[in-house]
Formats: C-alpha cells, sequence, structure tokens
C-alpha cells in the first residue's frame, strides 16, 4: 500500500481550514473520512501532515538465538521443534513454541524435516 502524496493531504488541510466539514473534504478527494480525521488530529497536534515513517515491526524472539539455533541444527539434525524449543530456553534462555521454531528455521534457511536415516529420537513409538 503506498501513502497518500503529500500534495493530497495538503489539499485537504486547506479544505478544511477553509471550512469545509470532513465528510465534504473526503467526498471532494475520493477518500475515507476516518483518514481525513487522522490527517487532521496529526496536523492540530503536530504541524504536519505528512506520512509517517515505515516501521519493520518488533525484533523477533529467537533473533537473539540464531546462532546457537544454527549450531544446535548442525549438531542434532533429527531435533524435533519441541526440542529445540526446549534447548534454547535451558540455554539461552527464549521462550518459543514449536511454530514459532518452525518459522525461525524457515527464516535461517534450515531443515524442518527429521531425516529418515537416522536413528529415531527416544520419543518415537512404533
Amino acid at each position: 500500500m503506498t501513502p497518500y502524496s503529500q500534495d493530497l493531504r495538503e489539499r485537504a488541510i486547506a479544505a478544511l481550514e477553509a471550512g469545509e466539514t470532513q465528510a465534504e473534504v473526503a467526498a471532494r478527494f475520493g477518500i475515507h473520512k476516518s483518514t481525513v480525521e487522522k490527517w487532521w488530529y496529526r496536523w492540530q497536534a503536530t504541524g504536519s501532515c505528512a506520512a509517517l515513517p515505515h516501521t519493520s515491526g518488533p525484533e523477533r524472539t529467537l533473533q537473539a538465538g540464531q546462532s546457537f539455533i544454527r549450531a544446535e541444527v548442525k549438531k542434532h539434525p533429527d531435533a524435533t521443534l519441541a526440542e529445540l524449543c526446549e534447548q534454547v530456553a535451558k540455554v539461552k534462555g527464549l521462550n518459543a513454541s514449536p511454530s514459532m521454531m518452525c518459522r525461525e528455521l524457515q527464516l535461517l534457511e534450515l531443515p524442518r524435516k527429521k531425516s529418515r536415516f537416522t536413528t529415531a529420537s527416544k520419543t518415537h513409538r512404533a
């Protein structure tokens, strides 16, 4: 999604300052009323209606332990996701669910499936 142009934002604010209602401005410029409202509140609070910078979001929980995860997968390629989670929690103090560990392994481009050619883990049942 691309932000609205600065020119459009400024024209909308100018129309509001000229006395048009938010609904009228929204209809005139083909934007949603809540968008006009947000621009107006930001303009009143900061004197700017410019788009806010994009943030990348919160840091991944397991990012701090990625070198440890790589080493663990290399040492124990047959470990389950739950076993990896236990090791990371025990050694690094990072709590993670198996689904979170699976996503981290995907990001690190590490294998997620057990090898069929290694000995079975102790939790395997016949």
